[in-house]
C-alpha cells in the first residue's frame, strides 16, 4: 500500500491513540488476546485461520473485514502467512455512538451480539474499502487544512460501505432458512432480549417465554449464534452499560440499577469478568461523555 506502513494521530491532550493506520504481514500482531480501547477495523487480504471472538471461535479466509468494539476480546490465528490493513480509532476521535443516524454501524457492523464480527468482501468492495484506506494515509501524510475532517469523512463513507455489506449479507443468510422455522425461533428471540435484557437475566425465562424447553432454544441458539443464551444476554446488557458510562453522566450505580442489578458492587463484578475491566476504569479509558465538541486529535 505505502512506502511507509504505520501512520498514528495522538490525542495532543492526554497523549493516547486517537487514530492509526498499519500494514502487516505477519500474524505477530494479532497472535494474541486484544482488549483495545479503541474501535479495531482489519482486512484481510490474504491468509486464513481461526478468529477467537468474545470466547466463540470462527474460521476465517481472505477478503474477510473484521469490526471490534473497544475492549471487545479477540485473538486471529492463522495457518500461515496473514496480510492485511488495520484502521484503530478512538471514541474521542469519532464517536458511532454519537453518528448513528449518518452511519447506522453501531448495532450492525459493531456491537452486534447476534452477527458475526466479521464479512467477507468480493473482489470489488475490498478494493473500494482499500482505496478510502489509501485516501485516509494519504491525508495522515500530509499537513493539509483541516486534515482530521476529511479523515473522519473518509472514515465515515468507510463504515457505511461496510455497514451496507453486512446488511446485504444478513439478508441472504435470511433467506437461506425456507422453511422459516429457526428464523422465526430467532427474531422471536432477539426481539425478547431487545425489550428485555435490562430485567430478565436468566436464560430459562426466555425459554418459558418464547414457550420452548430450555434445551431447544439453548440448541437453537448455539447453533445460529454460536454462543450460549446465557452469553447472549450477558453481552447484551454489556453493550448497553458501555453506551451509558460512555455518553451519560449517570453514576455506575445508576446504570447498575437500571440494568436490573440492585447491588453496583455485584454489577462491576459482573461487567469486569465480561470485558477484564471496571466500569470506572472503562469510563476512564474509552472517554466519558467526550466527542461532542468534534475531532480533538493532533500528531
Amino acid at each position: 500500500m505505502l512506502a511507509q506502513s504505520v501512520y498514528t494521530l495522538v490525542n495532543r491532550h492526554n497523549g493516547n491513540l486517537s487514530f492509526k493506520v498499519f500494514e502487516f504481514d505477519n500474524n505477530s500482531y494479532f497472535d494474541h488476546i486484544q482488549r483495545n480501547n479503541y474501535f479495531t477495523l482489519i482486512i484481510i487480504n490474504s491468509g486464513e485461520g481461526v478468529a477467537t471472538v468474545d470466547l466463540s471461535e470462527y474460521s476465517f479466509q481472505e477478503n474477510t473485514l473484521f469490526a471490534f468494539y473497544p475492549y471487545q476480546p479477540f485473538m486471529l490465528q492463522s495457518k500461515g502467512p496473514l496480510i492485511g490493513v488495520a484502521i484503530m480509532f478512538h471514541h474521542d476521535f469519532f464517536c458511532i455512538y454519537r453518528h448513528h443516524k449518518e452511519i447506522a454501524a453501531n448495532g450492525i457492523l459493531f456491537n452486534n451480539i447476534y452477527q458475526r464480527p466479521f464479512i467477507y468482501l468480493e473482489e470489488d468492495s475490498r478494493k473500494t474499502l482499500l482505496n478510502f484506506v489509501n485516501e485516509i494515509v494519504g491525508e495522515l501524510k500530509t499537513e493539509g487544512l483541516r486534515r482530521d475532517e476529511v479523515i473522519v469523512s473518509y472514515l465515515k463513507i468507510f463504515l457505511v460501505l461496510a455497514t451496507r455489506i453486512k446488511l446485504e449479507q444478513q439478508t441472504v443468510q435470511l433467506a437461506g432458512d425456507p422453511a422459516g422455522k429457526q428464523l422465526l425461533v430467532i427474531q422471536n428471540l432477539r426481539n425478547a432480549i431487545e425489550e428485555n435484557f435490562r430485567t430478565m437475566h436468566s436464560a430459562s425465562d426466555y425459554a418459558g417465554m418464547l414457550h420452548l424447553t430450555p434445551n431447544s432454544l439453548a440448541r437453537i441458539t448455539k447453533t445460529h449464534f454460536n454462543k450460549t443464551l446465557s452469553d447472549l444476554i450477558a453481552d447484551r446488557i454489556i453493550i448497553e452499560a458501555k453506551r451509558e458510562l460512555y455518553l451519560t453522566e449517570k453514576t455506575i450505580k445508576e446504570i447498575a440499577y437500571e440494568l436490573g442489578y440492585d447491588d453496583e458492587y455485584y454489577f462491576s463484578r459482573f461487567f469486569k469478568s465480561k470485558t477484564d475491566i471496571s466500569p470506572q476504569a472503562y469510563r476512564d479509558t474509552v472517554g466519558f461523555n467526550r466527542g461532542a465538541a468534534g475531532v480533538v486529535c493532533a500528531i
